[in-house]
């Protein structure tokens, strides 16, 4: 028999985290659902125990009431990107991230050969030379009126979680899905809360260690609907530049 404590925590991580025992079961890899490790009748297994400390930072001594910290790491919450783009000259240049290739982007996060099937470009503008910038397409109306569907923001690349700011809008790679929100972090909390724009859709809260990385979005571009071949959407954005200039001196100022 587990002891009380571990059940008790094991559940409480599930309930933190806001899964169904079926949901939570398929994410740790368990038959069916966690109902009978909660009930205390399945030994929690060494490939849950490794499972919650892979997705979700679980400390095992904490499970086992061997420690207070609950989570290991996450005061040292690291977004940077995990590959950075270079074009054959070395230099940095911009990814297009569209949003058929956002639905495989938090899955193919480090393997830089599967960025290379992505178009890229080089803004020859000084203000997006020092920083690693990407371009991410909006899916869906979560940020309207500011953002609507399939248009374009240019992001920076941010380094740590506390770099953010309450008055941006941010490009967050979670562990399953790509999404454009704005970021509250409340006083006294672990959780980060992400803001959509539009207020049919609620608030909603996550733990920093499921943000894989984090872009700080600078430009949005709005393009026509011949933009949908990729020789389109390029002469579009050089078309864009004059247009990225202007907002990058509004937001210098």
């Amino acid at each position: 028999m587990e002891n009380e404590l571990t059940i008790k925590r094991f559940a409480e991580i599930r309930r933190d985290l806001g899964f169904t025992q079926a949901e939570f079961a398929k994410n740790l890899g368990v038959s069916n659902t966690t109902a009978d490790i909660e009930r205390g009748r399945t030994k929690l297994s060494g490939k849950v125990v490794s499972e919650l400390l892979r997705q979700y930072k679980i400390n095992p001594l904490w499970l086992f009431g061997e420690s207070d910290q609950k989570h290991l790491d996450t005061s040292r919450t690291s977004v940077i990107p995990k590959v950075v783009t270079v074009d054959s000259q070395e230099n940095d240049n911009m990814v297009l991230v569209n949003a058929k290739a956002a639905a495989g982007y938090p899955q193919n996060i480090a393997d830089t050969s599967w960025y290379q099937q992505l178009p890229a470009f080089d803004l020859p503008i000084p203000e997006f030379r020092n920083a690693t910038y990407r371009g991410f397409q909006v899916e869906g109306d979560s940020m309207l009126p500011n953002l609507k569907p399939n248009d374009w923001v240019m992001a920076r690349a941010i380094e740590h979680i506390d770099h953010v700011s309450p008055n941006k809008m941010y490009v967050v790679v979670l562990q399953d899905s790509v999404m454009v929100k704005k970021i509250e972090k409340r006083p006294n909390s672990n959780n980060v809360t992400l803001v959509s724009l539009n207020e049919s859709y609620p608030p909603y809260d996550i733990k920093p260690f499921q943000i894989q990385e984090m872009w700080e979005v600078s430009s949005k571009l709005t393009f026509d609907v011949n933009a949908s071949s990729e020789r389109g959407l390029l002469k579009q954005l050089q078309q864009s530049m004059e247009e990225l200039k202007r907002q990058v001196g509004q937001v210098k100022n």
